[in-house]
């Protein structure tokens, strides 16, 4: 009885790791499955008074027409939180938020 033991806690171990790996791939895997906003050394930008948004390399200014997203609301994945807010906003020339019209 004592060997039949012995063989069974190693594989129990080796299979508890295993899942748990495989737990950890899946959960950590579904971040990156979402399409990111902006590539590697850039940010996202909003085009002010209109619809549309573009990306800045990072250390640089937004090109004409476009500003910074507010502190805290920039978009980072296609379809998150803040990506859809900003479908029906955008912002003025002194940087405030305002609902779009439906002909913009």
């Amino acid at each position: 009885m004592r060997t039949a033991n012995r063989l069974r806690t190693p594989y129990r171990t080796t299979l508890g790791l295993a899942l748990a790996g495989v737990t950890l791939a899946v959960l950590t895997g579904a971040c990156s499955v979402q399409d990111a906003v902006c590539g590697g050394g850039e940010y996202p930008v909003i085009a002010v008074g209109g619809t549309g948004s573009a990306c800045a390399p990072d250390g640089e200014e937004p090109p004409e027409g476009y500003a910074r997203y507010p502190e805290g609301k920039v978009p980072e994945h296609v379809d998150d939180k803040w990506y859809t807010y900003w479908n029906t906003r955008t912002v003025d020339e002194n940087g405030r938020t305002v609902e779009l019209s439906e002909e913009n």
